[in-house]
């Protein structure tokens, strides 16, 4: 994994059943939020699976949109599902854009940019490939308190496990995650008219098996802490967020909040 990024990304359809179904309602409130409605050009700077590629393209007046991620199994398995000729998808790095100045009319990223250790440079390079009076936009999870089951599960693994506690304070502080960091990155960048709001999904499960194995595969924060566990750990660990899961209840359908800090600002 390259050191522009810390997220363990594997396998497409790993992330999918991990993220990409939630990043997939996400996408079209950040797209609503940033108000970008028409344009030739599109960036979605870290587009894993494609959800944000492909809610632009399901905007009727949106051009040519090109997708960049680190990560070039992602890239694979969203240039599988590409129908749209708009659309194009390129492994890159958020941090080192190989395009030339002022060449998007607008650019977006969504959920990549905590993960990045460097994210000012990726916010920077973003405001360079765009052109003057466009949008520069992303959206982050706020970990520390509108990510219920993220929260949920470190704070039921920290209980037994002190590494897990290491985990949850690093997601809780990561300055991306914050409407303050994100603010101070947009403003630091020269980007002008900076506004921050919050967005809100519906994470949706069908029983306690469908929400264990979005933890337990292979790609993104909770997986990767779930890798290191020894087998004892790791069945004391489901067998107590099966008890948060079911939360006296029969097993069967939950619906949990999840919220991001949305930020968007214009080129001068």
């Amino acid at each position: 994994m390259s050191s522009s990024s810390t997220f363990l990304a594997t396998d497409g359809a790993g992330y999918d059943l991990q993220m990409g179904r939630w990043s997939r309602r996400l996408a079209p409130l950040l797209i609503d939020f940033a108000g970008v409605t028409d344009g030739g050009g599109f960036l979605d700077v870290g587009c894993g699976t494609g959800s944000l590629t492909f809610a632009l393209a399901d905007r009727p007046h949106v051009g040519a949109i090109t997708g960049v991620d680190l990560s070039s199994e992602y890239i694979a398995h969203a240039s599988r599902h590409r129908r749209d000729p708009r659309i194009c998808f390129e492994v890159g790095d958020a941090t080192e854009l190989h395009f030339e100045d002022q060449s998007f009319d607008h650019a977006l990223s969504s959920l990549v940019l905590q993960f990045i250790p460097e994210p000012d440079r990726a916010v920077r390079e973003m405001r360079r490939v765009t052109r003057s009076g466009g949008t520069v936009a992303a959206a982050t999870w706020d970990s520390r308190g509108g990510l219920v089951v993220r929260r949920m599960f470190f704070d039921t693994a920290a209980v037994i496990d002190p590494n897990a506690a290491t985990c949850r304070a690093l997601a809780c502080t990561r300055p991306m995650s914050r409407k303050d960091g994100l603010a101070r990155a947009w403003n630091d960048a020269g980007l002008v008219d900076v506004e921050v709001d919050s967005l809100t999904i519906r994470m949706d499960y069908e029983s306690f098996l469908d929400f264990w194995s979005s933890t337990d595969g292979k790609d993104g924060p909770v997986a990767e802490y779930v890798g290191t566990l020894d087998a004892e750990t790791k069945l004391t660990l489901r067998r107590l967020m099966e008890a948060a899961y079911l939360d006296g209840a029969p097993d069967g359908p939950r619906s949990y909040a999840a919220t991001a800090w949305a930020v968007k600002g214009w080129v001068p």
